[in-house]
């Protein structure tokens, strides 16, 4: 965690710099740094998904929805950080849509999750 605070602040400190000589670079720094951050997020997936697995297996629980719970955390994670990107660079009507459009992902990935929940309501009610 460390070294990616430190590689943060360096490019937010290289970019303060170069915004009063050249600007077009300064958005560069930061989308490269934080595409490097990301990649370095991407490595900790692995330990999340391999724990999820984990859980999912101790609880009766179908694993295509542990599958939907993990894209709907990626689609969120996803769309946050290019519209983060889009934002900084100073695009904000493209960082909205993005936002809009990782929402509308979110929901229709959730879908099928809700139908079973509400058919497992239904049951009981039955």
């Amino acid at each position: 965690m460390a070294k990616i605070a430190l590689l943060g602040i360096a490019a937010v400190l290289i970019a303060i710099k170069l915004k009063s000589v050249q600007p077009e670079y300064a958005v560069f720094i930061g989308v490269a740094a934080g595409v490097l951050i990301f990649g370095f997020s991407v490595t900790r997936l692995q330990v999340i998904l391999s724990e999820i697995e984990k859980i999912s297996q101790y609880l009766s629980v179908n694993l295509s929805y542990v599958s939907v719970v993990v894209k709907v955390v990626g689609i969120a994670y996803i769309s946050e950080f290019s519209s983060d990107l889009c934002r900084d660079a100073g695009y904000r009507g493209i960082a909205s849509q993005i936002e809009m459009f990782g929402k509308l992902s979110i929901l229709v990935m959730s879908l099928p999750v809700l139908t079973a929940l509400l058919d497992t309501v239904r049951q009981f009610m039955e």
